[in-house]
């Protein structure tokens, strides 16, 4: 006997429904003015017991090429792209640190900096994580705002210090800063202290409203 139009119909219809529910989910994004951003962040009280900087495993070789986190940042960040050679060795490569806006060409020069760091990670709601989120924080290639390849003794000055405590010498990346650290915080729902959160809605309050967007993780 044919089939009829119906039980065609009722046939694509089961194809349809099983691949709808198939398809993986979209992930989440986040999509604000910055300074609305800023108000949406969610005031907690931080806290640093239990810290231990190995709990966020890093710098691992995610897609198995040679090159861990630390290098595939240099290689996507560079302004002149290097040569990679044996060991993911990085040769002819020129880097702009915007912290203190000023060039590199030693990757030797550089550090890559947790925009928010791991240790203010971890006071902002990072200690409740399981090993696996901290790994997956600590090596985050899909949002470009969450590592950064700067000078390696700026990055020291920085350390784990929020905005409240340090910015950038460059005062022409307050803005950017401020945007991306926003971005981050958002991305990873962490929270804020209060003088955190006081110095980002005054630095906010100088810069374009832009619209910042992020993937939520």
């Amino acid at each position: 006997m044919a089939p009829t139009r119906l039980s065609i119909a009722a046939l694509v219809g089961g194809l349809l429904a099983t691949f709808a529910w198939a398809a993986p989910a979209q992930a989440a994004t986040y999509s604000a003015p910055l300074r609305t951003a800023v108000s949406s962040l969610t005031v907690a009280t931080e806290v640093r017991t239990g810290y231990n900087r190995d709990l966020f495993p890093h710098w691992i070789d995610a897609d198995g090429d040679g090159c861990n986190t630390r290098y595939e940042v240099l290689i996507a960040e560079a302004t002149t792209r290097p040569t990679v050679g044996s060991g993911c060795s990085l040769t002819g490569g020129r880097w702009y640190s915007y912290y203190n806006n000023t060039y590199y060409t030693l990757p030797s020069d550089l550090d890559i900096d947790h925009m928010v760091a791991l240790a203010e990670a971890w006071d902002s709601g990072a200690r409740s994580w399981t090993t696996a989120k901290r790994q997956a924080y600590a090596n985050d290639l899909t949002e470009s705002r969450a590592l950064v390849a700067v000078k390696d003794s700026v990055n020291q000055s920085k350390s784990d210090r929020d905005p409240a405590e340090w910015m950038p010498t460059n005062s022409g990346a307050t803005c950017r800063y401020v945007q991306e650290w926003v971005a981050v915080k958002k991305r990873w729902a962490l929270t804020v202290d209060s003088a955190e959160k006081a110095a980002l809605t005054g630095y906010a309050a100088s810069c374009t409203n832009v619209t910042i967007t992020v993937t939520l993780y």
